[in-house]
């Protein structure tokens, strides 16, 4: 799994002209799936995103996660997170999961996400064409893949 993380004033996403979900202080995470990415992988991120020491204590120092501050999630699927530009100008795709594999695996990483913050997060839509906002703070933009934990 592979996620791009951006720590927010606030971020929306809105689906044929409807705002789907909205947020606050907190993250905007956009993820992508792999064929092999499993429950592991799902555990550990979901860990590492909740407790990410990314948000300003009193000394204006990252040094506070977002259960810390008591901050949002918002979780958007992004296939386009696998893109591959080796060759030519047009972007391959081919390492991006299926829909088969890849919706069951956003709906549980949404679900452990949910568990590790304790409380409900925002989602867009799987496949849908999407317009996310966001109004990213810092800016803070953090890139994690699960292939590469060491």
């Amino acid at each position: 799994m592979r996620v791009v993380i951006q720590r927010t004033k606030r971020a929306s996403v809105t689906i044929d002209g409807h705002c789907k979900a909205q947020i606050g202080l907190g993250l905007l995470v956009l993820i992508g799936v792999m064929d092999e990415d499993n429950e592991e992988d799902i555990a550990w991120l979901t860990k590492k995103i909740v407790n990410l020491r990314i948000f300003d204590d009193e000394n204006g120092v990252m040094n506070k996660s977002v259960l810390d501050v008591n901050g949002e999630i918002l979780a958007i699927s992004q296939f386009t997170l696998y893109a591959s530009t080796k060759k030519g100008n047009r972007p391959s795709y081919i390492k991006a999961a299926k829909p088969e594999i890849s919706v069951p695996l956003y709906e549980r990483f949404c679900e452990a996400l949910r568990s590790e913050l304790g409380k409900d997060i925002g989602t867009g839509e799987f496949g849908a064409d999407m317009k996310v906002e966001l109004l990213n703070d810092g800016p803070v933009t953090i890139c994690i893949d699960t292939k590469n934990k060491e």
